[in-house]
């Protein structure tokens, strides 16, 4: 029998997951998220994955097979997932705009790999960043590095847009950060319809951005004709 959560039964919860609705800027994580090691949580989810394969009616006794609950397993915590763990997050280490630059600065075509939360498929794509300084630089790997971060992890696309902006408005100190973010979601491409060529853009403007003038100068950097205006 199905599990009626937060008073919604099943109908109800799948509609919001198709029509990917998510609760605000923060990932979801319960307060005892990190209560046990990353070991102990790969124990478990190797028996989870066990037991999801012989649900399906896999052999694991396969040669093929046998290692994968494990292997997804550490997959899970230690790579696709390792964004949930705050010890992972990089450090944003800020130095003096001792060069005085006052224009924007754009890192566009990050990398963008990540998972829907909604069916555990990826999503990949690109981001485009961009801020302007108002005493402090940052490093540009940095900026790829914050973006990989938040993506490794079940995400929204709105929210992980939203996360890369409010993690380099803090450690640069302005309101001053753009991202765009253009990427394919496997849960769209793989199944449901399976339109492999749509992709979804999401966006985040903050501060001097949100100036018709100055963002369609960030646009006009990363070439994008979608108006957002």
């Amino acid at each position: 029998m199905f599990e009626v959560k937060n008073g919604m039964g099943k109908e109800k919860l799948e509609e919001i997951g198709d029509n990917h609705v998510g609760t605000s800027a923060k990932t979801p994580l319960r307060d005892d998220a990190f209560a046990i090691t990353d070991a102990e949580k790969m124990d478990r989810i190797q028996d989870s994955v066990r037991d999801i394969l012989n649900t399906l009616g896999m052999d694991l006794d396969d040669d093929s097979l046998k290692g994968t609950p494990r292997r997804v397993a550490k997959a899970f915590v230690q790579e696709i997932f390792g964004g949930l763990n705050p010890k992972n997050k990089p450090r944003l280490s800020t130095f003096d705009n001792n060069y005085k630059y006052g224009e924007m600065l754009v890192e566009k075509n990050i990398t963008v790999y990540s998972t829907c939360e909604h069916h555990l498929l990826p999503i990949v794509g690109r981001a485009h960043v961009a801020y302007i300084s108002n005493g402090q630089v940052i490093g540009l790997s940095k900026m790829n590095r914050i973006v990989d971060y938040f993506a490794k992890r079940p995400q929204v696309q709105e929210r992980l847009t939203m996360q890369v902006v409010q993690a380099l408005q803090e450690a640069l100190g302005t309101q001053d950060v753009a991202c765009v973010i253009d990427a394919k979601h496997l849960c769209v491409n793989s199944r449901g319809v399976r339109d492999i060529e749509s992709s979804t853009v999401t966006s985040e403007f903050g501060g001097k951005f949100k100036e018709k003038e100055v963002k369609r100068e960030f646009l006009d950097y990363i070439k994008m004709d979608t108006d957002f205006e």
